[in-house]
């Protein structure tokens, strides 16, 4: 078993980016630029905004943070993003999720510019992506991509097993894994939360990608020797065990399933990580023109 190291990757990949930021900032004058948005105070959501703008900073960023109460109104946060789609200053627009019940995330996400998408959410950057088009890529499938790229894992005809079907991630990366690219060139099944006998599925599974968010939902008996596994999940729980008095469990058993797996990825220091660096590629290609 080895570790698909996610902290490995991404300081590697950030060092590129960094290289990559000071030259727009040498051929424009200005850095790449981020604004993040973030209503109410959900604790998983204020670590991951804190994390993202900690890392603009690394590789050389500007980042912006506007963060709202829980009552703002959808129009009033719909008027936000639209002003910010207006400033020709800002590459790329984050509206951490979830949002209160009151604000519909499909308003937000198509209120967002497709050339400010930097999350890939958006339905132009979806459907561009699905003809292979230039996109932005969806942030996390997109990291997955690029740590199966620096690992240089063989893709080429292999079965992948996609366990949920979420637009974020499960959907988006079941594109990716079938497309005639390198990382790619899989034959792709996906499993969700109505599939009977997920089980039968996950044994024949070359690659295992799983984001169902259930911790420890995949099992040992799930699983065959030597299958690459990709754990997506992040399932907090409060705990005494850490100074930050909660725990992150994947949605695979890791102690058990790891004996079994020729590479796998752990949770945290997996996915997660790879998720910030898919959202720094593409604001810096927001930044390039490379996209639009």
């Amino acid at each position: 078993m080895r570790l698909l190291d996610g902290k490995f990757v991404s300081d590697k990949l950030k060092e590129r980016i960094a290289e990559e930021a000071a030259e727009v900032l040498q051929k424009t004058g200005r850095k790449p630029h981020l604004v993040a948005i973030l209503v109410g105070h959900d604790g998983g959501s204020e670590t991951y905004v804190a994390s993202k703008i900690k890392n603009c900073e690394k590789v050389g960023f500007n980042s912006t943070l506007y963060r709202y109460e829980n009552d703002i109104t959808e129009d009033d946060l719909l008027k936000k993003i639209e002003e910010i789609n207006n400033d020709p200053e800002i590459d790329g627009i984050l509206v951490q999720l979830p949002l209160p019940k009151h604000i519909s995330p499909d308003k937000v996400t198509e209120r967002i510019s497709p050339e400010k998408d930097v999350d890939g959410f958006h339905p132009v950057n979806l459907g561009r992506m699905q003809r292979n088009l230039p996109s932005f890529l969806p942030a996390t499938p997109y990291g997955i991509m690029m740590m199966l790229t620096e690992y240089g894992i063989e893709t080429t005809g292999k079965h992948c097993v996609v366990v949920g079907r979420s637009n974020i991630v499960g959907s988006p990366m079941s594109i990716l894994m079938a497309r005639n690219t390198n990382p790619g060139n899989c034959t792709v099944t996906i499993c969700h939360s109505r599939t009977p006998d997920i089980k039968k599925f996950t044994l024949d599974a070359d690659i295992l990608i799983v984001a169902i968010g259930r911790k420890n939902f995949i099992t040992a008996d799930m699983v065959k020797d030597g299958v690459i596994v990709i754990d997506v999940g992040m399932n907090r729980e409060t705990s005494t065990e850490t100074k930050s008095g909660y725990k992150l469990y994947g949605d695979v058993d890791f102690g058990n399933v790891a004996p079994k797996s020729s590479w796998i990825t752990p949770v945290p220091g997996g996915v997660g990580l790879m998720t910030i660096v898919g959202l720094l590629k593409n604001t810096l290609a927001s930044a390039k023109k490379e996209i639009y």
